[in-house]
């Protein structure tokens, strides 16, 4: 159950399930040993920090195999929700007449 929580979560707000997946569980910690870069993917691509997260086995020494398709799952997922912030933001340019 905790799980579907997180991924429900997730889906809308990436950022607030990155903070409750980093209190609450260690995989954060486990992933990266340094708080700059926990903190840079906090704030900056949040979608493939948690898949990043998730699927780090550090017994097979990293993320290996298939496993990097999901990292570049998330990513996409980063990038199309830039992406989409952009498209929604109004344009600067003037469509009156005469100008």
């Amino acid at each position: 159950m905790g799980c579907c929580l997180l991924a429900l979560i997730g889906s809308f707000f990436p950022r607030i399930a990155l903070l409750l997946m980093w209190i609450v569980t260690n995989y954060v910690d486990r992933t990266f040993s340094r708080f700059l870069l926990q903190l840079l993917g906090l704030i900056l691509l949040p979608f493939t920090t948690i898949v990043f997260c998730r699927v780090f086995d550090p017994a097979a020494g990293g993320v290996v195999g298939a496993k990097r398709i999901w990292v570049a799952l998330g990513l996409l997922l980063d990038i199309m929700s830039y992406g989409s912030g952009a498209r929604r933001r109004p344009s600067s340019v003037s469509t009156a007449a005469g100008t």
